[in-house]
């Protein structure tokens, strides 16, 4: 590494540290996809193979502009975005710095030791880049879909129990220990000792978070030594603000991550929809969220909380996004893209909110 290089990598880190130091924090900004398309002329994305080719351009699209990661969702039985570890390869493949990775995959449908296989091929391709969001999954376009991919909960257990165990293997398995018995006459020479998956990527165990929709989950992410991803929606309702609710449920990660005796530094990560307009275009699309609030629904069957949209003016959008408690606590900012609105407007989204907004918050 060039001399100048190294010294510019330790100012930077020093300059984390000093903001961290006086209340703010530096923030890794990515894009959330969830890769919807459509056949209706007013979308960009009218097809499968157009949310794919597409997908991977605004990821190359977004490094350049200089945002931090490209995150995409995964729904089954939907026009949207479901394998996702071709995609991800394909990614790693075509940037070089960015994050990439999932938010989140659906652990009740995942066989574990094939995922992990595909997790660490795709990790090796993008040279250690992928951070993988998990969860036990949201509400589905089918009934029991995890059952058409051969997976059904144990009796006397829940879907949910049958995630957190697939999830168990998962993160056995990328410890990287043998545990299967090899074959006495093999096609080919074995090493010695019992056998693991492969390919084996090291480092990638740190790099798997939890989708957590409510405090208790995330407390649960902590005791299992993963970092909590929390998106614009959580599970339950205590009547304080959306970014309040989510604050406190960051807080209560942190608490159990060091009650666990964890080794590291855990990471966060919050999603949000923001839209600064800084033009005609913008305006038209997005104007109408200027008053967005945040929501009380249900889902699933039980009371949910959703986060508004953030859209107006540069230096509207800085005032409110500086009180947003979860924000300040979370050293990842995921911003969930229009991906129908095509590459070009997604990229110009994510170019405005790295250019203006994030330099007067402290996130760069």
């Amino acid at each position: 590494m060039p001399a100048e290089t190294g010294s510019s990598l330790h100012a930077l880190k020093r300059k984390r540290s000093e903001l961290r130091y006086v209340g703010m924090l530096m923030k890794r900004i990515g894009f959330l996809s969830f890769g919807h398309w459509t056949s209706s002329p007013h979308s960009e994305a009218r097809s499968a193979s157009d949310v794919l080719v597409q997908s991977i351009d605004l990821a190359v699209a977004a490094e350049e502009v200089g945002a931090d990661g490209a995150y995409f969702r995964v729904h089954h039985f939907a026009n949207q975005l479901s394998s996702p570890f071709p995609l991800l390869a394909a990614v790693g493949a075509r940037t070089s710095m960015i994050e990439i990775g999932t938010a989140v995959i659906d652990m009740r449908y995942e066989n574990p030791l094939y995922m992990a296989e595909d997790a660490g091929s795709a990790d090796l391709i993008s040279g250690g880049r992928l951070q993988l969001g998990i969860s036990r999954g949201s509400p589905e376009q089918v009934i029991d879909g995890y059952r058409y991919f051969g997976y059904a909960p144990a009796e006397g257990t829940s879907s949910a129990d049958m995630a957190r165990e697939h999830t168990r293997v998962f993160l056995e398995v990328l410890n990287g220990d043998g545990f299967a018995e090899p074959n006495p006459r093999p096609m080919f020479p074995n090493p010695p000792g019992l056998l693991r998956v492969e390919p084996h990527s090291e480092g990638l165990r740190e790099r798997i978070w939890w989708g957590a929709g409510t405090r208790q989950t995330a407390e649960w992410a902590a005791e299992q030594g993963m970092n909590l991803m929390s998106s614009t929606l959580l599970t339950e309702d205590t009547g304080v603000p959306f970014h309040q609710l989510q604050a406190e449920q960051i807080e209560r990660f942190r608490k159990a991550w060091a009650g666990a005796g964890q080794s590291r530094e855990p990471r966060v990560s919050v999603s949000r929809s923001i839209f600064p307009i800084v033009n005609d275009l913008d305006r038209g699309y997005f104007g109408r969220e200027s008053n967005s609030q945040d929501q009380v629904g249900f889902i699933d069957g039980g009371k949910a909380t959703f986060g508004k949209t953030y859209a107006g003016e540069p230096e509207r959008l800085i005032k409110e996004l500086a009180k947003d408690e979860a924000i300040a606590a979370a050293d990842t900012l995921l911003v969930t893209i229009p991906n129908q609105l095509g590459v070009d407007y997604c990229a110009h989204v994510l170019d405005s909110l790295v250019k203006y907004i994030a330099p007067e918050l402290g996130w760069r």
